[in-house]
């Protein structure tokens, strides 16, 4: 009986791992522990579509980035994919990375944790360098996976690759090649993490929700709404109470409100070339802000508010928001 039972567990545990190989099971995203202030507050800059050698106004914004996040006294910095131009990197030795990154963040105040997905354009060079832990030796601030969450006691953080949603990069519509060696087959690859987000977003207690992708949910710039996000992903943000979701991809800063939630979409895209003019003019229900030059955001969140603010290349403030949730005292 118990060679019996033996058996039966390893054939068990054969076909479950069948499944998941096979794209019909998931499993929990990867989670990252981020340390907040004394006081119990958090703070970080995000920006998006940056990596040109420092070309186009890329120095000057991370310039200012260094001075406000010097002011803020930030925790870390987000960055929402397009890493490198035009496309991605060839491979781990790529001098692109430290010209790119390493040499052009230099200020004191951004030698903090960089957490960063992948954009469209990461995916037509060497997407899997990216994620290398080699990349992590050069520079050890340089963190990114195709999805993960980042735990920062008052806010989770979730991290969704957004790029396989797209039909139109697995059409070659375009005429770019793509590097789908960690997707292989985007329906499971898509369905799958749903799931994973599904199930923590479902488990998160924290404060404040933040979605990170790349694309954009809502916009009215020169890629504009990415329907796909809008019927595959929207519902679960707004069926879990999600605050905030931020995107790079169009190259400009955005602020859109929810009319049906209390969801919140900000762009920012701006870090270093941007489509000054290229602009949708339908579709604008529920913006609050639009800016098409370069720039970068900041967000200062505690127990209590969260405020949002976008400055351009100057550093100067662009537009502000915020809002407030209720304290409730446990018993």
């Amino acid at each position: 009986m118990a060679v019996l039972c033996r058996r039966n567990m390893a054939y068990l545990c054969l076909v479950l791992s069948f499944l998941l190989c096979s794209g019909f099971g998931f499993a929990e995203l990867e989670k990252f522990e981020q340390s907040i202030n004394g006081d119990g507050s958090l703070s970080f800059l995000v920006i998006g579509d940056w990596g040109r050698r420092g070309e186009f106004n890329q120095s000057e914004v991370a310039f200012q980035m260094g001075r406000i996040g010097e002011k803020l006294g930030i925790n870390f910095v987000v960055s929402t994919g397009d890493n490198f131009y035009d496309d991605g990197l060839s491979g781990e030795d790529d001098p692109a990375f430290e010209e790119s990154f390493s040499k052009i963040y230099t200020a004191q105040s951004l030698q903090k944790q960089w957490y960063s997905v992948l954009g469209n354009h990461d995916y037509r060079g060497d997407a899997e360098a990216q994620l290398s832990p080699i990349l992590r030796k050069i520079d050890t601030r340089w963190l990114c996976l195709r999805s993960f969450i980042v735990n920062a006691e008052l806010a989770e953080i979730f991290f969704i690759d957004t790029t396989p949603f797209v039909k139109m990069y697995f059409t070659n519509e375009e005429g770019h090649t793509y590097d789908w060696r960690g997707v292989k087959s985007r329906k499971p690859y898509t369905a799958n993490l749903l799931k994973d987000l599904e199930v923590a977003l479902r488990k998160s207690s924290a404060k404040w929700k933040i979605v990170i992708g790349h694309h954009a949910i809502r916009s009215i710039g020169h890629h504009g709404d990415t329907e796909e996000l809008i019927k595959r992903v929207l519902p679960l943000l707004k069926t879990y109470n999600v605050d905030f979701y931020m995107n790079g991809h169009d190259h400009c800063l955005e602020h859109f409100s929810d009319k049906e939630s209390p969801i919140q979409f900000l762009t920012s895209g701006a870090g270093s070339k941007a489509w000054r003019g290229d602009v949708k003019e339908k579709n604008r229900d529920g913006l609050q802000f639009f800016y098409d030059g370069q720039g970068f955001m900041s967000v200062e969140l505690n127990r209590s508010e969260a405020k949002i603010v976008f400055y351009d290349v100057f550093g100067e403030v662009l537009h502000k928001w915020s809002t407030k949730k209720e304290l409730h005292s446990s018993i």
